[in-house]
């Protein structure tokens, strides 16, 4: 599933081409994904000018003129590929059309968007933008890990008194939006705290020491494109390349990196999820 930095990295992909820009036409192929699509859905986005793109947790909102904005979740496999288009090095010329594009945005320019799902555990809605942090994906979500709210008070507080083990509390998307497996498995190895210690049970100055790491290791994340594990591609098509960097994600039975430990990396398996972390270096 792609995490903050894939969807991130997705959307300032998309930005360039789709800001400022109408929707010249709008082609839906199926009724559903993940969940019945919108009703009328090519016809309301069909006109549309884009005002802009925004991230919340792992959803793309786009933001249009009149006065909704279309949510975007990419699930498992979902891809938003443009083509017609010059962005960054690439420049990519419009492909066949293939099975598994859902939905198709025809942009005033010649630029085309395609959301390309083949799991189709992705999804898509329709919102009025002025109430959209209401919406059901979103209401009740917590701080953006990169943004102001999210500080060293309010993990401090969120993680007071909680018996749950602390990979679960960081995934918890009500105390934090947007963490994920991947980044959650390297913050903790870079915090060198045990995935399995009681939140509640970390020290304040531990708790505080893991804010800014989070935003370290999502940052970083970001500017190396993501991590394409299976299905994830930037928006030009390109793979990201973070996993070259994990510390422990994946690399079960591996010497850690930390100079002088000779420990292997183990993996153990919390609420059905794998985490990976080094024996001597976390506690």
């Amino acid at each position: 599933m792609p995490e903050l930095p894939e969807v991130e990295t997705v959307r300032r992909g998309l930005e360039p081409v789709m800001t400022g820009a109408v929707i010249a036409r709008a082609q839906v192929n199926r009724p559903d994904l993940r969940w019945p699509l919108p009703e009328n859905m090519a016809d309301r986005l069909t006109g549309q000018r884009v005002l802009g793109l925004r991230r919340r947790s792992k959803y793309i909102l786009c933001d249009l003129d009149g006065g909704e904005t279309l949510l975007i979740h990419l699930g498992m496999s979902g891809r938003m590929l443009i083509s017609g288009a010059q962005v960054g090095a690439f420049a990519h010329p419009h492909p066949a059309p293939e099975k598994h594009d859902h939905v198709v945005l025809d942009m005033e320019g010649g630029a085309r968007i395609t959301f390309n799902d083949a799991r189709r555990f992705g999804a898509m809605d329709l919102a009025a933008t002025a109430g959209v942090d209401a919406h059901k994906w979103l209401a009740g979500l917590g701080p953006e890990p990169l943004g102001n709210a999210f500080s060293e008070d309010h993990l401090v507080e969120r993680f007071r008194g909680r018996k749950m083990p602390v990979k679960s509390a960081l995934l918890d998307q009500k105390i934090v939006a947007g963490l994920g497996n991947i980044y959650v498995c390297e913050t903790l190895f870079r915090a060198g705290i045990h995935p399995a210690r009681q939140a509640g049970a970390i020290s304040e100055r531990r708790v505080r020491s893991m804010v800014p790491i989070i935003r370290q290791v999502l940052e970083e994340a970001i500017a190396a494109g993501g991590s394409s594990l299976k299905d994830f591609r930037q928006a030009d098509g390109e793979l990201g390349y973070f996993q070259h960097n994990f510390d422990v994600y994946g690399r079960e039975g591996m010497t850690c990196k930390t100079t002088g430990c000779e420990a292997e990396i183990r993996r153990i398996v919390q609420s059905g999820r794998s985490s990976f972390y080094c024996p001597t270096c976390q506690r």
